[in-house]
C-alpha cells in the first residue's frame, strides 16, 4: 500500500532549507563586511597579492613587521618589483636627451635622497609627465625608470580605483599612497592619465569629484624626499586639469622620432636579428619611415622577419612535397633550407616606395 504524499511536510522542508541558505549567505556577507576592503577580488588576484608581498619582504626584511589593510592588499596586485621588469634604458632608442633629464629628475632623487635634504630649493619634483603621440615609448620609459632606479613600480588603472560602493574609491586612493609610503622607493605610474585626472567641470559625478579631490590632497601630503614619485603618461595633454598639471612640474615631450632617432630605434630592434650584409641598408629603411612611431617601427620589423619566415616555410613545404627532407634519424643535418637573413626589401615601406626597384638579388 503506497503512502500518501504529504504536501505540507514538503513545504515545511523547503522553507527550512531556504532559511538555512539565506542565513548562511547573510553570515558570509557580515564576515566580509567586518574584514573590510573592496569586494569582488578573485582568487587569482589574492594569490598574486600574496606572491608580490612575499617578493617585497624577501628584498626588504623590515616589511615583515608591517601589516597591510585589505585596501592596501588589493593594490599589491598592481605592484611590480624592479627585478621583474625586463625593460632598461638600453631598450629605448633615440631618446638619449630625455633619458639624461630623467636621470636628474627621477633616478637621482630616488637613489640619492640625501642630496635633496640639504636645501628646500632642492626638493624633488612631486610628479613627472610624459606626453606625446601614441606609440612613442612613454610607458617603456616609465618601466625603464623603475628598473634602473631600483624602485617598486605601481601601475594604476581606472578599474583599480573605481568601485561601485559609495566611499570605497576614496579608500582605495588612500591605500595607494599609504602602500607606496611603506614600500618606498616607489613609482606610481598612471597610464592615460587624462582619463582619470581630466579637466573638472560642474557635470562631473559626485564620486568622481571626491576621488579627484582625495587624490590631490594625498598628493600634496607626499614628502619631498623623492622616494615616492608619480609619473603620468598621456597623448592628450590639454584634457588634464590645470591643478594636476601644476603638481607635475617636470614634463617631457616624447615626440615622433627623427631620422637619426629612427635609425637608433631600428638598431635596437634588430640587434639580435641576423641581417644580410650585402642587401641590407638601415639608412634607407630609416629614410622611408618618416612619421612612424617606435611602436610602428617594431611592427614593421616584425613583418619583415615574418616575410623571411614565410619564404622558409614555402621552401620547406616544397621540399616535403618533393621528398627531399632529410630524416633526423639518419644522422645528417639538413642545411639546405634555413631562414635567410633580413634584406632591405623585406620591409613593406621599401616595397611600396617607387624610388626603389626590387631585383632578383634584392635592392637595385
Amino acid at each position: 500500500m503506497s503512502k500518501k504524499f504529504d504536501f505540507k511536510t514538503f513545504v515545511d522542508l523547503s522553507v527550512l532549507v531556504g532559511t538555512g541558505l539565506s542565513l548562511w549567505y547573510l553570515v558570509r556577507q557580515l564576515k566580509n563586511d567586518m574584514q573590510g576592503g573592496p569586494v569582488g577580488r578573485t582568487k587569482e588576484s589574492r594569490e598574486k597579492e600574496i606572491t608580490q608581498w612575499a617578493k617585497l619582504a624577501e628584498k626588504n626584511p623590515e616589511l615583515l613587521d608591517m601589516e597591510l589593510n585589505p585596501y592596501e592588499q588589493s593594490i599589491m596586485a598592481s605592484v611590480v618589483i624592479p627585478q621583474d621588469i625586463d625593460v632598461s634604458f638600453g631598450d629605448v632608442g633615440g631618446l638619449e636627451a630625455i633619458v639624461t633629464d630623467l636621470h636628474e629628475s627621477v633616478i637621482f632623487p630616488l637613489t640619492m635622497p640625501e642630496v635633496y635634504a640639504n636645501s628646500p630649493l632642492l626638493t624633488a619634483p612631486g610628479g613627472v609627465l610624459l606626453y606625446g603621440p601614441p606609440g612613442c615609448g612613454k610607458t617603456m620609459l616609465a618601466k625603464a625608470l623603475a628598473h634602473e632606479s631600483g624602485a617598486n613600480f605601481m601601475s594604476i588603472r581606472m578599474s583599480t580605483i573605481m568601485d561601485k560602493w559609495y566611499g570605497e574609491s576614496n579608500k582605495i586612493v588612500e591605500a595607494i599612497f599609504t602602500l607606496a609610503n611603506k614600500i618606498q622607493p616607489c613609482i606610481i605610474f598612471i597610464d592615460e592619465i587624462d582619463s582619470f585626472l581630466r579637466e573638472r567641470s560642474q557635470t562631473d559625478h559626485e564620486v568622481t569629484a571626491t576621488v579627484k579631490a582625495e587624490f590631490m590632497t594625498l598628493w600634496d601630503g607626499l614628502l619631498g624626499n623623492g622616494r615616492i614619485m608619480i609619473i603620468g603618461a598621456t597623448n592628450r595633454l590639454n584634457d588634464i586639469d590645470s591643478a594636476f598639471l601644476r603638481r607635475m612640474p617636470k614634463r617631457f615631450m616624447v615626440s615622433l622620432p627623427t631620422l637619426e632617432q629612427r635609425k637608433k630605434i631600428l638598431t635596437v630592434l634588430l640587434k639580435d636579428t641576423e641581417v644580410d650584409k650585402n642587401n641590407f641598408d638601415i639608412d634607407i629603411i630609416a629614410s622611408c619611415t618618416k612619421g612612424l612611431s617606435g611602436s610602428d617601427l617594431k611592427e614593421l620589423c616584425r613583418e619583415a622577419a615574418l616575410n623571411a619566415a614565410k619564404e622558409y616555410i614555402r621552401k620547406k613545404r616544397q621540399q616535403i612535397a618533393d621528398g627531399e627532407v632529410v630524416s633526423p634519424e639518419a644522422g645528417v643535418t639538413d642545411t639546405s633550407s634555413v631562414i635567410r637573413p633580413l634584406r632591405t626589401t623585406d620591409f613593406s615601406v621599401i616595397q611600396k616606395d617607387a624610388r626603389f626597384q626590387v631585383g632578383p638579388d634584392g635592392l637595385d
